[in-house]
């Protein structure tokens, strides 16, 4: 058993791993840039250990500040959170160098993961549902153009090395190819050092499903159900449920059964997303996410689990604590990130908090490291906290989730809540009539005008 875990991240994700610890009654270190030295997740843990300026560079990402820290404070195993260097395979390679325990999978997995083409290769092989497209990269505009003609436009190219919604441009013609392709590779060399390319087809009107696995790295795995992520912005989630409302309990099973024995024939170590676009009954796989997700939360909601000391029992080599049988959906559940962010633009707004009261009652949680006179950095993510709640059914948690945002007070710095109110009045959300585009379209009507 551990003794003592450092957590490699900051804010809710921070705090998320040092109650699930302390829960465990395993101590915590908290590591933390000199902007964050009054955050909640530096109060929360056993010790903390300051390593860098706030530039997330001189910091969070900074691997032998990190490797210092557990020596400093004696911890024997890191978690990552999510972000920073959870998916960053040489940082795996050097905590297991050191003697030391990543709480996540294997060096090995995270960078076959990490790259589009090989994952989805591999995913392939395993008998993942891929969507049509190029069998690797694509190094030449005539080879872009034969692809498109075979497949049929409209197509996506995208970076090999991307995400975020980078490196992504859509090509509906042969005409549009020659700015969609340079382009894709201009953003792919400038944001990730990577101008290699990939061409899929292109998706009208999909919804984003994503499946959560565990495995326990000996062959064993289960899923555990999928979340519907189709309400994003700029390719970023804002709204997640579970389980999916168009999603039926045979096609559940059926692509759920997959992804689990994908991932145990690979020995795949902890929690892991596999992400699909879901059109026509069909699903598509487009990555997987080698890490816990934000939205993680509504699926421990829904299956009563708590993943992240999930994580923590198979990094020490303990068996899972559940079986693919014990695994029943219980209900349905809901969550909105809220960000800093100023509607209409969503532009980063960060300041002094002045009074924060987080809502509460029957499944109702408030994932957040706000409080009162708290002042959010300048450096780092917008997101601020993360509004969870769970109902008898889709109604139910819908309802529940209208009077929870009632409830919540952020004061002093301009949030998205308002987007969610104004959400919940729209039938489409009300009747789970959506895609990934949907929201998009909406914010230009009636946001942008």
């Amino acid at each position: 058993m551990f003794d003592k875990i450092l957590v490699a991240n900051r804010g809710e994700i921070a705090l998320r791993v040092i109650r699930a610890a302390r829960e465990m009654g395993i101590q915590t270190v908290a590591v933390h840039s000199t902007a964050d030295a009054d955050s909640m997740h530096v109060r929360m843990a056993d010790e903390s250990v300051c390593i860098g300026p706030p530039p997330s560079t001189d910091s969070y990402l900074s691997i032998p500040s990190i490797i210092a820290a557990c020596e400093i404070s004696g911890a024997q195993a890191i978690h990552p959170g999510y972000g920073f260097l959870s998916e960053n395979a040489n940082f795996v390679q050097i905590v297991e160098d050191h003697g030391l325990t990543f709480i996540g999978p294997t060096a090995e997995h995270i960078r076959v993961m990490g790259d589009k083409i090989s994952a989805k290769d591999t995913m392939k092989k395993l008998g993942v549902p891929c969507v049509p497209g190029s069998e690797g990269g694509v190094h030449n505009l005539d080879e872009a153009k034969r692809i498109g003609e075979e497949i049929g436009y409209p197509v996506i190219i995208k970076a090999t090395a991307g995400g975020g919604g980078k490196g992504m441009k859509v090509a509906n013609s042969a005409a549009e190819m020659e700015r969609a392709f340079q382009t894709a590779r201009a953003e792919g060399k400038v944001n990730f050092g990577n101008d290699e390319v990939y061409i899929e087809k292109y998706l009208g009107t999909p919804r984003h499903i994503e499946i959560q696995v565990f495995g326990d790295g000996k062959g064993r795995a289960v899923h555990l159900g999928e979340r519907d992520c189709s309400l994003q912005r700029r390719h970023q989630k804002v709204f997640e449920e579970a389980p999916g409302p168009t999603i039926t309990e045979e096609a559940r099973a059926k692509i759920g059964k997959t992804c689990a024995d994908a991932i145990a024939a690979i020995n795949y170590i902890g929690a892991g997303t596999i992400e699909f676009l879901y059109e026509n009954d069909e699903f598509y796989f487009i990555e997987m996410n080698t890490r816990l997700q934000v939205e993680h939360p509504v699926t421990e909601a829904i299956f009563g689990v708590d993943l992240v000391r999930e994580q923590i029992r198979v990094a020490e080599g303990l068996p899972m604590s559940f079986t693919q049988d014990d695994l029943k959906i219980n209900g349905h559940a809901i969550e909105v990130r809220i960000t800093a962010e100023k509607l209409p633009e969503f532009s980063p707004r960060p300041g002094k908090i002045t009074q924060f009261h987080a809502p509460g009652g029957l499944g109702v949680r408030m994932d957040s490291a706000l409080y009162d006179g708290y002042s959010i950095p300048p450096y780092y993510d917008s997101l601020i906290g993360k509004l969870i709640v769970h109902g008898p059914d889709r109604p139910a948690a819908l309802a529940r989730l209208g009077r929870a945002l009632g409830e919540l007070i952020i004061d002093g710095v301009d949030t998205t809540v308002p987007l969610f109110h104004a959400l919940l009045q729209e039938p489409d959300i009300q009747s789970g009539d959506y895609n990934i585009h949907w929201l998009e379209k909406w914010l230009e009507t009636n946001l942008r005008g």
